[in-house]
């Protein structure tokens, strides 16, 4: 079977020796990043009869569908998510398949952008190699999260660990989210906020944690943010959507939250020239490195790839549409 795995920017899974076992029997071609305009993408794609889309890097329309059609498969790494036209495929008859993930590689990556923004790190760094010692061209100081309140939004699998490595550090940790979390939050000894805004207002440090859905699309609104603390840190590793656009621009323009940490943009790649915020003297971003590293590659584009191999083999698994496929006779 022909396998395509598009916009690996890196071109990192064609190098894991851990995928090995995982392209067996299949014919497997890794691309950069796919090119904006749809003729240049579909003649990248060229006869591709499976991709394999790295988390929600891939847009996959109607509009492309109709000019892929020896398209048979779309293979998920990790769960579906809003960029993939589920029904424009089954209409085309392209059956899609997802696989499942790991809450350690978001959640540890979570934790060092909190060290790093609250010591300063990105700062005394470059300062270190311009030849400036302990001097960051101002006089503020980084601060320890010992007895600080870190607050979760909300309290699934990375939010568990993240509120974990809070405690381990001696923060007061606070929660909320749904029923169900708040509960769970509880069960685990840890204190729940009276109501989101007390969330906010209380928070050193926030983190989001949220899934993005219709309801939650722009939940963190000017509103929330002027809750903040002047010397608070927000952190973003979950995803932009989250954040109404342009409020925490202008939130750190007027001081409240005084720092964001971000992995996650609502234009991805992120340039200077489409994201403010990458140049922004409080905020410290990365390039959705959450789930960036050799074993979630590992296990995200393995499952992936064995999803494929059962298809290609007549027993697929995994499907999220099932009516795509041809009725058994």
């Amino acid at each position: 079977m022909r396998v395509v795995i598009p916009d690996d920017y890196q071109r990192a899974s064609a190098a894991l020796p851990a995928l090995a076992t995982h392209r067996q029997g299949l014919d497997v071609r890794v691309l950069g990043a796919l090119p904006d305009d749809l003729d240049a993408c579909v003649e990248a794609l060229g006869d591709a009869q499976a991709l394999v889309l790295i988390r929600e890097r891939t847009r996959i329309d109607a509009a492309l569908l109709e000019r892929l059609p020896q398209l048979c498969l779309v293979s998920q790494t990790g769960k579906i998510g809003a960029h993939v036209d589920v029904a424009a495929c089954t209409a085309r008859g392209v059956a899609v398949v997802e696989g499942s993930g790991s809450p350690i590689a978001p959640a540890e990556l979570t934790w060092a952008l909190v060290m790093a923004a609250m010591r300063r790190l990105p700062a005394y760094g470059a300062a270190l190699q311009a030849g400036r010692w302990q001097d960051t061209g101002d006089a503020t100081l980084g601060r320890t999260l010992h007895g600080r309140t870190l607050g979760i939004w909300s309290y699934g699998k990375i939010g568990q660990r993240v509120a974990g490595y809070g405690r381990a550090f001696g923060m007061q940790v606070l929660v909320w989210g749904g029923e169900a979390a708040r509960a769970a939050a509880r069960a685990d000894g840890f204190e729940v906020a009276a109501s989101v805004e007390d969330l906010f207002a209380r928070s050193d440090v926030l983190s989001l944690h949220r899934r993005l859905v219709a309801a939650t699309r722009h939940q963190v609104d000017a509103a929330l943010l002027g809750l903040m603390k002047p010397d608070a840190l927000l952190v973003n590793t979950s995803r932009a959507e989250l954040v109404a656009p342009g409020a925490l621009l202008d939130g750190l323009n007027a001081g409240r939250p005084g720092l964001a940490a971000l992995d996650v943009f609502e234009h991805e790649p992120a340039t200077p020239s489409n994201e403010p915020l990458l140049t922004h003297p409080r905020v410290l971003a990365m390039p959705h490195l959450g789930y960036v590293e050799q074993d979630s590659y590992a296990l995200y584009l393995g499952t992936a790839l064995d999803n494929v191999r059962a298809f290609a083999a007549g027993t697929p698994r995994n499907l999220v549409n099932p009516e795509a496929l041809p009725s058994p006779r």
